[in-house]
């Protein structure tokens, strides 16, 4: 496979292939960029998606620049919104900042990976750079971009500032000097403003790509913390595998070609696997990622025993019922709820009724259930992942 077909596996855009090819022709080592804004502390399996693209220009030589959007942060993305994004204050930033750091080392090469910010750049601006900046696109061409139409449409307010945001991503672009862009589908808009910035100042344009966003664990939403269909790059080596073994196995497919970034070809031949063999190796490689190869066939172990041959988990933790004990009969729902592994009684309550609770392998329908105690531990399921022992 040519580093190009490497490149365009799993795209979903790119502007400017001729030029790539061109380019890689030639064999010169691409300024391959990709930006965040560190609006929230933790990454999940969507970002992966288009941090394991960048990963590929690494393997393939390029330089690699992560760029931190610290002051763009300040303003907000309106891509893909309905309204004005909330502003974070500089505390929240950098805090949110140092935490995108740990996590995004685990997929990128740390000693391949230029970390720069654009507050680099845009402390020093002044408000005579911004105008000018400005007058590099009208009116009528951020209209063109959907967000904006629908919200303009719908008399949904629209600032100043958000337009300013495409073309400070743009230029962020002509700092860098950058050769090719990647961002998530809905980035487009903001990554093509970047051509057409350098095109105006006679700059080479960058090449852009786009990567689909993900789809969540429900195999119908994009994954997002919003909808807890997601999966963290913090999670635990047993939640990142039992997550992944909860999937459809079309959506599994899915996940080897965008996270994974299999071919068709390899996806063809993983399709004549058993589909809980395939699934396994899925959950086995994307654990490993974060966690090892040794935690990751731990994880695998843990859950044949739990799901092929119906046992429990041997590092299920075990809690005491002794404080809450008035008598030897408990209700399971004040057990569960203090535990703390639940958000709430009521989110235990709609477990209940979902019949995702067990005692000792017998489903319990009845959120009122009295626990007997005695010296004999119980088990408790809760779902697929969560398994308690119940002791005095």
């Amino acid at each position: 496979m040519t580093p190009l077909q490497q490149i365009c596996q799993g795209i979903d855009t790119m502007v400017g292939r001729d030029e790539l090819e061109k380019k890689l022709a030639g064999g010169k080592q691409l300024k391959v960029k990709l930006g965040v804004d560190p609006t929230r502390p933790d990454l999940h399996f969507g970002h992966l998606v288009v941090f394991s693209k960048l990963k590929q220009f690494q393997d393939l030589g390029h330089e690699t620049t992560l760029l931190i959007g610290d002051y763009t942060t300040t303003i907000g993305d309106p891509s893909g919104r309905s309204a004005e994004r909330p502003m974070l204050s500089k505390e929240q930033i950098e805090s949110n900042y140092k935490t995108y750091m740990a996590q995004a080392f685990k997929v990128l090469d740390p000693n391949k990976t230029i970390i720069r910010k654009n507050s680099e750049w845009f402390n020093s601006m002044s408000f005579g750079d911004a105008v000018l900046l400005a007058r590099q696109m009208t009116v009528a061409q951020m209209l063109e971009r959907e967000d904006f139409s629908n919200r303009y449409k719908n008399k949904t307010p629209i600032s100043i500032v958000e337009f300013l945001y495409p073309l400070l991503q743009g230029y962020d672009s002509i700092m860098l000097d950058s050769d090719v862009e990647i961002g998530g589908r809905d980035q487009l808009f903001n990554l093509l403003v970047g051509r057409t910035l350098q095109k105006n100042i006679g700059k080479e344009e960058q090449v852009v790509i786009t990567m689909p966003l993900l789809v969540g664990l429900d195999g119908t939403r994009k994954m997002s913390k919003s909808y807890d269909n997601y999966i963290a790059f913090n999670d635990t080596a047993k939640d990142i595998f039992g997550k992944v073994m909860s999937i459809s196995d079309e959506t599994m497919f899915v996940y080897y070609k965008f996270l994974l970034l299999k071919t068709d070809g390899e996806i063809e031949q993983l399709k004549t696997m058993h589909p809980m063999e395939c699934k396994k190796l899925l959950a086995e490689n994307l654990c490993a990622q974060f966690h090892g190869l040794d935690a990751a066939k731990y994880e695998e172990t843990q859950f044949e025993r739990v799901f092929s041959k119906n046992d429990s988990p041997s590092d299920m933790p075990n809690f005491s019922v002794r404080k809450l004990m008035k008598s030897e009969a408990v209700p399971l729902v004040d057990i569960l709820g203090a535990t703390n592994l639940f958000p709430s009684k009521k989110e235990i309550r709609r477990l209940f009724e979902q019949g995702a609770v067990k005692v000792d392998g017998q489903k319990i329908a009845d959120c009122s259930f009295i626990c007997k105690i005695s010296n004999e531990a119980l088990i408790v399921q809760v779902g697929r992942r969560i398994f308690i022992k119940i002791t005095k």
